[in-house]
């Protein structure tokens, strides 16, 4: 493990089941593997991130295999742009770690030394993931103030998930990667025709990452045929999930086949130089 603590910035020495900075704070490694470093003060609720009622929905949902195809970009396209050495990929956002898991299996196979962290706000998802997949380390922290030193990274991992480009700019290697994913433009419309009269596209632009080069960009779409409980739980997985009106989840859960669409855009970026780019040196 190699952590800041998120009190003072200084690095975290473990001792025993322990992870304790120069300043004596300390903070316990819990029996299932993961390490707490969200203060109470960096919390904007009592329970940050997803309820357990959540998390399971979301688990449920991605065990069934219907993001698998994404699950499986998203390692392909890490493994081939990071060299065959010993490395360290962050995802943030990790929830309880279907994507994570597989990142870590993927580059372990032939990076034996690879060292791969999970991070989210929710504490009831990293906890279920630690307990599940011991190849990686997970850590409850917040992702504007990401606990690890600069240029700690090869790669950061990012499907959605919030987090400042100065931040990745900061814990990310120079020459090393951000992948990113975000919703294409006919992202679950079948969702979106539910809740909307007036139903858009997603917006596609790029988003500003200053420090970092996009190197690639690649689609993905595929259709999905869900049943009851599998189309309530990817709504409840989505931001539309805050404006479904109660008929909507009432035609969900009475509809047997509920046909819809994916489409992702997954972005490549490598950190320029540290010559080319101002990196701040403490997190925000």
């Amino acid at each position: 493990m190699s952590y800041l603590c998120p009190l003072c910035q200084q690095p975290l020495l473990a001792q025993q089941r322990v992870l304790r900075c120069e300043n004596q704070h300390q903070f316990d490694l819990a029996k299932e593997g993961y390490i707490n470093l969200l203060p109470v003060q960096h919390k904007r609720s009592k329970q940050p991130g997803d309820s357990a009622e959540m998390m399971q929905a979301r688990r449920n949902f991605l065990d069934a295999g219907h993001y698998q195809p994404l699950q499986q970009r998203v390692c392909d396209m890490l493994d081939a742009a990071l060299p065959n050495s010993t490395l360290s990929v962050l995802d943030i956002g990790c929830g309880e770690g279907y994507y994570t898991q597989a990142v870590a299996t993927r580059l372990q196979e032939e990076r034996e030394q690879a060292l791969i962290y999970g991070l989210d706000v929710a504490k009831i998802a990293v906890r279920y993931g630690a307990k599940r997949y011991g190849n990686v380390e997970f850590c409850v922290a917040s992702s504007h103030r990401l606990p690890f030193g600069n240029n700690q990274f090869d790669a950061v991992l990012r499907i959605y998930a919030p987090c400042k480009a100065a931040e990745l700019a900061r814990v990310v290697k120079p020459q090393g990667y951000v992948l990113t994913v975000t919703p294409g433009p006919r992202h679950l419309m079948q969702f979106k025709a539910l809740i909307y009269q007036d139903v858009k596209l997603h917006d596609n632009t790029p988003e500003e990452m200053p420090g970092f080069t996009l190197v690639e960009e690649q689609s993905l779409g595929y259709s999905m045929t869900l049943n009851s409980e599998e189309s309530a739980a990817l709504l409840q997985m989505t931001p539309f999930a805050w404006r479904a009106r109660p008929e909507v989840w009432g035609i969900l859960a009475t509809t047997t086949e509920f046909a819809c669409e994916t489409d992702f855009t997954l972005r490549l970026w490598q950190r320029q130089d540290d010559g080319e780019t101002a990196v701040s040196d403490s997190p925000a």
